[in-house]
């Protein structure tokens, strides 16, 4: 009797997004250092030989983490965003706003994931360094073109985009780090009566 052929249950890329899924999520809650590569492979629901096919080490899942989920969440909770308002600042004011509810509709606050990350790697590992200093500069560089797409409408010409990005991020930072401790967005609402002058 011939051997019925095998399906081909092999999804290369369905694994890769479930360990950087299963990263992302404990990275979050537990901190990268706190997570072993057995949570993830449990977390994952995968082989510890197919999570090491797509990543070699737990640095390079730390460093896709960052690169790939970090960075997206920056992209959807503030770029998109402040691109897409009236203005940089109204567009601020907005993110500050729409992070407060949605921290008060989950009912904890795990702290932003770059920020985690960069007060628990930053000094570990150069790359990890990078990696990280590379993402806080994009967010600052998106938040300054913004402001001078304004300055060409005719608005904020007093403001300097460079010093308002940097003021807005770094802000935005620590208020996440002070409702973390407090388990309270009241911060974040606090931020949204700020002009960043």
């Amino acid at each position: 009797m011939p051997r019925a052929s095998r399906i081909r249950s092999n999804d290369p890329e369905g694994t890769r997004r479930r360990v950087l899924d299963a990263a992302a999520e404990a990275f979050q809650t537990q901190g990268y250092h706190a997570t072993s590569i057995g949570d993830l492979v449990q977390a994952a629901g995968v082989t510890g030989g197919a999570l090491h096919h797509h990543f070699p080490t737990k640095k390079a899942i730390g460093l896709a983490v960052i690169s790939e989920r970090v960075s997206e969440a920056v992209d959807e909770t503030w770029i998109a965003p402040i691109s897409g308002a009236p203005s940089a600042r109204q567009g601020v004011r907005s993110v500050f706003m729409a992070i407060a509810e949605e921290l008060d509709r989950q009912g904890f606050v795990r702290g932003c994931p770059l920020n985690n990350l960069a007060h628990e790697l930053s000094l570990a590992d150069p790359d990890f360094r990078a990696a990280i200093s590379l993402l806080f500069g994009r967010w600052r560089n998106a938040i300054a073109d913004r402001v001078r797409a304004d300055q060409r409408a005719g608005m904020e010409e007093r403001t300097d985009p460079e010093r308002f990005a940097a003021l807005v991020v770094a802000s935005y930072s620590g208020a996440m780090a002070m409702a973390k401790a407090d388990q309270d967005a009241t911060i974040l609402r606090m931020c949204c009566q700020s002009d960043w002058n």
